[in-house]
């Protein structure tokens, strides 16, 4: 009997499994991981994909804004800025006119010693740090509507800049395909009404859009970007450890291009049976539902119709420690959770939106959850059924599907890419 070991809060999380209902074990292939990281970086910056060197894009009197993720993604910002800092001041423009700008979306404002921690003492010391406010208006500016008809309302600052450059890292993404590049800017640095209607946009089929780089979500967040004059990324790929894999810097399109060849041939994974269980391991993605529901995606893509999904996340902080008020709506079906959003009953549109994206998990398979920190009351609310421990799922599991039915694991789920091979 194969015993089985995810990373957990942490720790390793093991667990047995009978050898007749094991189909595979999948997780992010192997990379090949940049030991000289500064290196890496400094040739990036020397080397633009598309693009001049920012020195030369950039001229005295400018103002420049980094855009940067936030303390829930693992992007190494604390080493990416330096070098752009020092290779803006070559450009003539001096710390006090270069602001770094966190990409929240509408997570939870991060704390001063979660920013210092985040970019590094000496960049908090040179320049201005501060996070993107989404909840004040006054920080906002309405700039129309954006090529797929979505409202667009953006941080002023970002919209204000002469320069603006983004930083990120690129993986798989059930909303926007991959992430990274124009995915700072909307939702990064947008405003919650902006951020709901894209996501409501990736709801519109019944299956997520986890890794088709060109999608209708990815236009318009590429068209997002323009209209703030984003013309420049700074991302990475990272394996599933955290370490860099590669560093892409240059113009929007083309940089992000590059990094999305290389985060398929990590996240990629080709499964070679359809299961009736997956079991899906919400590591990386760890700190709450808001981030651990990445999980749900790669299961949905390969599970029958009527299978059974088990999620397994510790989420210490809950469900979100931002949109409470989910819970009230979260467990609804789909149609009824799009109405109440569209008629005007549901004001979260945000919360809304990936509530349907749930539903539609839902509407698919059962869902068993898996997460000490997650009350089993709370559990419920989302629709899904509660275990006290990845063998009672499992025994649920089985009770449904049958004592031969078919399992495949997905080890770190957020960040792969299920491709069928069958």
């Amino acid at each position: 009997m194969p015993t089985i070991a995810m990373p957990f809060a942490g720790q390793s999380l093991t667990f047995d499994i009978d050898e007749r209902n094991l189909i595979e074990v999948l997780a992010p292939a192997p990379a090949q991981t940049i030991t000289d990281l500064d290196g890496a970086i400094a040739n990036a910056l020397t080397a633009p994909i598309n693009q001049k060197p920012l020195n030369t894009l950039v001229q005295p009197g400018h103002k420049v804004v980094i855009v940067s993720d936030d303390v829930t993604r693992l992007t190494p910002v604390d080493r990416m800025i330096p070098p752009l800092i020092d290779l803006l001041n070559k450009g003539g423009i001096p710390d006090h006119d270069i602001v770094c700008l966190i990409a929240l979306g509408t997570h939870r404002y991060m704390s001063e010693e979660e920013l210092i921690t985040r970019v590094g003492e000496t960049v908090w010391r040179r320049i201005e740090v501060r996070n993107h406010c989404w909840r004040e208006e006054e920080n906002l500016v309405d700039l129309g509507i954006s090529s797929q008809g979505t409202p667009l309302v953006v941080n002023k600052e970002v919209v204000e800049a002469d320069v603006v450059i983004g930083l990120g890292a690129i993986v798989p993404h059930h909303i926007a395909g991959f992430s990274g590049s124009s995915k700072i800017i909307q939702p990064g640095v947008s405003g919650p009404r902006t951020t709901a209607e894209t996501h409501m946009l990736s709801c519109s089929g019944g299956d997520s859009l986890l890794g088709i780089a060109d999608n209708p979500v990815r236009r318009d967040m590429d068209d997002m970007a323009a209209r703030v004059g984003m013309q420049t990324i700074f991302n990475v790929v990272l394996d599933s450890h955290g370490a860099v894999a590669g560093v892409f810097y240059g113009e929007m399109k083309a940089a992000f291009t590059r990094g999305v060849e290389l985060a398929t041939a990590i996240y990629g994974v080709n499964y070679h049976e359809t299961p009736d269980i997956v079991i899906a391991n919400a590591y990386p993605c760890e700190l709450d539902f808001w981030q651990s529901h990445k999980a749900l995606y790669p299961a949905q893509r390969m599970i029958k119709q009527d299978g059974t999904i088990i999620v397994v996340t510790p989420a210490p902080e809950g469900i979100s420690p931002v949109h409470t008020e989910l819970l009230d709506f979260a467990g609804w079906p789909s149609v009824q959770i799009k109405n109440g959003y569209y008629d005007g009953r549901l004001v979260n549109g945000v919360a809304a939106a990936l509530a349907t994206a749930w539903a539609l998990v839902r509407e698919k398979a059962e869902v068993i959850m898996y997460s000490p920190g997650i009350p089993a009351a709370d559990q419920e609310k989302l629709g899904f059924i509660h275990a006290d421990s990845i063998e009672s799922a499992l025994a649920l599991a089985y009770k449904r599907q049958g004592d031969n039915a078919r399992v495949s694991i997905l080890t770190h789920a957020p960040d792969l890419l299920p491709i069928a091979a069958l």
